[in-house]
């Protein structure tokens, strides 16, 4: 992206050389109030396209195919001659030259991931370890260089092998005491609450995860956020049901049987800003009242909610917590977790002591 000082038309005839000489032939578009469209292009398919907009901003992209080192040395010679050049055209020092990285397309690696407030992420993914369509979901385990393996489903970015930040704030933080506790986690079938709380010698952990699939990769792929809890459903202080979760809360919940920590690692806090039509939100919204039903008066309730940055939606969510069958209290806690590549919010919710 590149910003100038100087009119339209000087920028163009300055910059047209630089391509001239490359033999590009050139194709200009001007538009009386909106400025000037030049599109380059050359024999061995590379092509440039120029923007000038009246208010001086000048937009260039290049594009060539990535396989052609000559191509590549062609963009590089390109740039670095544009990038002087608008320096000098440029006749203050409020002039502006950024040149970004190349966005690879079409390659055989998805490394572009956006954020949850809608910023792209590029990630340096370097393999594809696991891709397979459950009946829910779409299952990607991704390799990154710095974050390791990064479970991915239906495209959103859920947990890397260097993201212990979140398992352990959605956990309390290291503030709570799970010895000798009843356990109640929703989803997390990556493994890595279960991994970290058995640590803990509770009394018992219950994991309800619907998709086998995703505890099938994670315990091949996941195995250093997963440790070896995933190689049996059965262990010595804990089970994992596969099954849907709601069914299994309303039948807890008609047993009567309560639980000192409910776990939900189903999902972040819908991006809608429309709650009362949003079937995420629903589905949200009965997670809690029924987590709540199953919940000691004195247990704790954990959750994710969404990053920081999402304001209008975490104040939502807040809001639906005051509709809950009975009377809660809540706090949060903002943890920047490594892969999100964001600072991510976390909630703590409890039943109000009864008068």
């Amino acid at each position: 992206m590149l910003g100038a000082k100087a009119d339209g038309e000087t920028i163009l005839k300055g910059l047209q050389s630089i391509f001239q000489e490359q033999g590009m032939a050139e194709s200009v578009h001007t538009w009386q109030d909106h400025g000037y469209l030049a599109t380059y292009t050359n024999k061995n398919g590379s092509f440039a396209n120029l923007r000038i907009y009246p208010h001086g901003l000048v937009l260039l992209d290049l594009q060539s195919y990535d396989g052609d080192a000559q191509g590549k040395e062609e963009i590089d010679s390109i740039l670095n001659k544009v990038e002087e050049r608008m320096k000098e055209l440029s006749q203050d020092s409020t002039g502006l030259v950024k040149r970004l990285p190349p966005i690879v397309r079409g390659g055989a690696i998805h490394r572009y991931w956006p954020t949850a407030d809608g910023r792209l992420v590029e990630y340096d993914i370097d393999e594809v370890v696991y891709d397979e369509d459950s009946p829910y979901q779409n299952i990607k385990i991704l390799h990154s260089k710095q974050f390791g393996n990064i479970l991915i489903l239906s495209g959103d970015v859920n947990l890397a092998e260097s993201d212990l930040a979140y398992t352990r704030a959605i956990m309390g933080s290291g503030k709570e005491d799970y010895t000798g506790k009843d356990v109640l986690i929703l989803g997390g079938g990556d493994g890595g609450i279960l991994c970290e709380i058995v640590k803990l010698k509770p009394k018992m952990v219950t994991m309800v995860e619907i998709d086998q699939m995703v505890i099938d990769g994670c315990k091949k792929y996941m195995r250093k956020t997963c440790g070896d809890v995933l190689d049996n459903l059965k262990g010595d202080c804990y089970q994992v049901l596969i099954e849907d979760c709601i069914p299994v809360l309303k039948r807890y919940a008609k047993e009567g049987r309560e639980f000192d920590y409910v776990i939900n690692d189903l999902t972040a806090v819908p991006i809608s800003t429309s709650p009362e039509e949003d079937s995420t939100w629903e589905f949200l919204r009965l997670i809690l009242d029924l987590s709540m039903k199953v919940l000691k008066q004195d247990g704790k309730y954990f959750t994710q909610g969404n990053c920081v940055n999402l304001t209008e939606v975490l104040s939502l969510y807040e809001e639906q917590l005051g509709h809950l069958y009975c009377s809660v209290e809540f706090s949060k806690e903002i943890v920047c977790v490594p892969s999100y590549l964001e600072l991510w919010v976390f909630y703590t919710v409890w039943k109000k002591a009864k008068p």
